[in-house]
């Protein structure tokens, strides 16, 4: 308390200077302005680059827990499986230009991978495969995770002493090895070890741009139809029925449309980052029933690059159809002169954290993209072509009147 207490009166000595009116060329609200129907950016988006320099390095203002640590206020029922706010603690940072990131501390080293018997509901969340995961879907043209980069904190002056929020101020100590660690409320009164340190003050963490507003841009969070079973033993439909699929494709809106697509484009990316643990998906709801589907929290990729689990792919494997633009761009990548592993490791040295992702991560994205590749074969076999990729790089047709006054 007397250390919190000199803090706060070092703060009100040396504050800063008031906060300048918000810019429009900010990178942050020129991103927020780039989103269409198509993404979260543009393909060529310059603003892209310059907002990922800012999260990298503006002055960070204030600190905060995110808001579903805050609903819990400190509340945690430690004898549930999967506690209500995960075992990762992630942290709300402000920079002077009303720019906002999620930030998501180191837990695991790179060169660790996720024990076998660890269940995918109690994996440890990974800041790099945040990273990871941003560049990989912009290699695949997705463009549907929000803008990530690397940082170095000073987890004593970027986050300690710019914080306002009391609670968060309490959770601050040293450790026996003289570093400064923090805990999330609810997780410490369960496990101590989920506290994390600095060296003694610095600690890597992942930025992740925030979306506009629920007010300004509303989103909806819809149950995945391949949600996994968070409990021991227990299985969903689709892990025991092979037909699932023919059950979905008669439920709106994945009768009709191109939502299913949009599973299968998210199964497909899940599948090469190693995500079992995507139960919902979110969209923006101006866009409508076709709009495209968020890829948020991907701390939970990347963790075993020695095993490949094959069930992520069950919407593409069960329903067996594919948007010919996301297998054009998979076929691209698994050529020599475009190898996926070599496009990604290009892509993360831009990174400040680099090496983002250790070898054998990398090297398992050529495998896991062969045998994606493999599943679309065997499904053209059985069903022909015509069924299988679904020609998305047309333009829709028009209405049958409409085209019989254009004949006319």
């Amino acid at each position: 308390s007397r250390r919190r207490k000199l803090y706060r009166e070092e703060l009100n000595l040396t504050s800063l200077a008031a906060p300048l009116p918000l810019r429009p060329e900010a990178s942050w609200l020129q991103f927020h302005l780039g989103i269409t129907r198509d993404g979260l950016y543009p393909r060529s988006s310059p603003t892209i680059n310059r907002l990922l320099r800012d999260m990298q390095d503006l002055t960070i203002v204030s600190a905060d827990y995110s808001q579903d640590e805050k609903a819990l206020l400190g509340a945690c029922d430690c004898s549930q499986i999967v506690k209500p706010s995960g075992v990762h603690l992630k942290l709300v940072l402000r920079f002077q230009d009303f720019g906002k990131a999620m930030f998501k501390p180191m837990r695991q080293k790179r060169e660790e991978e996720t024990p076998e018997d660890f269940f995918y509901f109690v994996d440890f969340q990974r800041h790099n495969a945040e990273i990871a995961a941003f560049h990989l879907d912009r290699i695949l043209d997705f463009r549907r995770v929000p803008p990530t980069v690397g940082r170095l904190i000073n987890v004593t002056k970027e986050i300690l002493e710019v914080t306002k929020n009391e609670i968060l101020q309490s959770v601050f100590f040293v450790s026996p090895a003289s570093n400064v660690c923090f805990f999330a409320k609810c997780p410490y009164l369960c496990k101590t070890e989920y506290a994390v340190c600095g060296n003694p003050h610095l600690l890597e963490g992942s930025l992740s741009a925030f979306l506009p507003s629920l007010n300004l841009a509303p989103r909806l969070s819809i149950p995945n139809p391949w949600i996994r079973s968070y409990s021991f033993d227990g299985k969903e439909e689709w892990e025991v029925n092979p037909l699932y699929c023919n059950t979905v494709r008669e439920i709106y809106p994945y009768s009709n449309g191109n939502r299913l697509l949009n599973i299968v484009d998210m199964a497909i990316f899940d599948f090469l980052i190693g995500n079992m643990d995507r139960h919902h998906y979110e969209m923006f709801t101006k866009f409508g029933d076709d709009g495209f589907l968020l890829h948020l929290d991907n701390a939970r990729g990347f963790g075993r690059h020695s095993h490949d689990e094959t069930s992520i792919l069950a919407p593409l494997s069960q329903c067996c159809i594919v948007k010919r633009t996301t297998l054009l761009r998979l076929q691209l990548l698994a050529e020599p002169e475009y190898r996926l592993s070599d496009v990604m490791r290009e892509s993360l040295l831009q990174d400040p954290l680099a090496p983002v992702l250790t070898e054998p991560h990398l090297l398992a994205l050529d495998r896991r993209l062969q045998l994606i590749l493999k599943a679309v074969r065997k499904c053209i076999d059985t069903y022909g072509e015509a069924k299988v990729v679904a020609n998305d790089t047309m333009p829709p047709e028009a209405p049958a009147s409409d085209r019989v006054k254009l004949t006319t």
